[in-house]
């Protein structure tokens, strides 16, 4: 199935509402190659990875009938499997790993461009090497595109928090990048 068919992702959508166990596993083999990198920024590792994944997908099936079609059925499944993976991380406390932005303030961003020079693999390594606060809130900001505000309010923490989870993690990146 082409991306670009939206009649065909429709009527697949459409027979997996019915249950049909062969759509659900085209749909499954389409979106698992996209959504796999995402819960591989949020968890750091392959097999935590991997169970997000499946949990995304069950999530997904079982909510399914919730889709009106308005909007983007892969922007809504992003979603799924976001939510999917920060679940997982607040329930392993791995959101608790925070301070207040006025620790993280005292030191310049001097080498932001380093990040911007290095291959899209090398810097994924980087960032799943980070504690998962750091690379929450670095992936939602970065890659997804949230607001510190939103962020705040998806993980339950304030928005300095955020904030200084951002510094920290772009901090780290720096002092790895200048290692490597």
């Amino acid at each position: 199935m082409e991306e670009g068919s939206k009649s065909g992702l429709s009527d697949l959508i459409e027979a997996c509402k019915r249950s049909e166990r062969s759509a659900q596993r085209r749909l499954y083999d389409f979106l698992s190659p996209k959504m796999f990198p995402l819960c591989l920024r949020y968890m750091g590792d392959r097999d935590s990875a991997e169970d997000i994944l499946q949990e995304g997908f069950v999530t997904l099936f079982t909510k399914l009938d919730s889709f009106t079609g308005e909007g983007s059925f892969e922007g809504w499944a992003r979603k799924i499997f976001v939510n999917t993976a920060l679940m997982s991380l607040r329930r392993t406390d791995a959101l608790k790993l925070s301070d207040d932005l006025e620790t993280a303030w005292g030191v310049s961003s001097e080498n932001e461009s380093a990040v911007q020079t290095m291959g899209y693999k090398e810097l994924m390594g980087l960032i799943s090497q980070l504690p998962a606060g750091f690379r929450t809130v670095f992936n939602m900001y970065v890659i997804e595109g949230y607001s510190h505000k939103e962020i705040a309010g998806m993980l339950g923490i304030s928005e300095a928090t955020s904030r200084s989870q951002l510094q920290r993690a772009r901090m780290m990146l720096q002092k790895k990048i200048k290692g490597s």
